[in-house]
């Protein structure tokens, strides 16, 4: 984790500590998760991006932090079959994650591949994780929102955090279908950020559509307290 942060530019801190995050879901049934929050392990970083194509301008992307965490467990939902049945396994409960969160600085599915691609090549160099998707040792959550120019001003549409991803390419094809539905959802209900609160929608690669899950909780929503 520390050899991750330090190839991605990130300031390393003096110290750092552990907190514990109230999770109440199905994927973590002790119903807390070991994170951290406000010390982390590293944080301020960037990667930088480009398109040999030239389809974008050459361009940093920054990173919030990189900050250690243990892994909750898989939920499966089973969408396909017509059933919508959940299994839930279990296994990697308590493993531990590296979380690398970057700022909003992604403009376009095709930058958010190549941010991925570009991440995937770092972390096999330094053989810190072989970024199976499929096997759960590189994993995507995508926040997307618009922000529109509208008569009143520019306007932002709510964040959805994207999941079930499970590859580069789904990711890709996924934010391109939600930019298009909350383009649609805007002009059907004009709701603004922070009219509704953030939501989580998982991935249906199959549909080639986003599904809503549950509603996304706040910092303030887990409690954090030292751990």
């Amino acid at each position: 984790s520390l050899k991750a942060a330090v190839a991605l530019h990130c300031t390393i801190p003096a110290q750092t500590k552990w907190d514990r995050k109230q999770y109440y879901y199905p994927d973590l049934p002790k119903n807390y998760q070991i994170s951290q929050y406000d010390l982390p392990m590293s944080e301020h970083g960037y990667l930088g991006i480009s398109d040999p194509k030239g389809r974008f301008a050459a361009k940093r992307i920054r990173i919030t932090r990189a900050h250690l965490e243990e892994d909750a467990g898989k939920s499966m939902h089973d969408e396909s079959a017509g059933n919508a049945d959940s299994c839930i396994d279990l296994n990697r409960t308590g493993t531990p994650l590296l979380e690398i969160v970057s700022e909003p600085d992604i403009r376009s599915p095709l930058e958010a591949h190549t941010y991925l691609t570009e991440l995937k090549l770092l972390l096999g160099y330094l053989d810190v994780s072989d970024c199976n998707m499929q096997e759960g040792s590189l994993r995507v959550d995508a926040n997307v929102n618009l922000h529109i120019d509208a008569v009143q001003g520019q306007v932002a549409t709510p964040i959805v955090e994207v999941k079930n991803m499970n590859s580069f390419r789904a990711v890709e094809r996924a934010l391109a279908y939600e930019v298009q539905r909350q383009w649609q959802r805007w002009q059907e209900t004009g709701e603004k950020l922070g009219d509704v609160p953030k939501q989580t929608r998982g991935w249906d690669d199959a549909a080639g559509v986003t599904r809503a899950q549950r509603h996304k909780e706040e910092s303030s929503d887990y409690r954090y307290f030292p751990d």
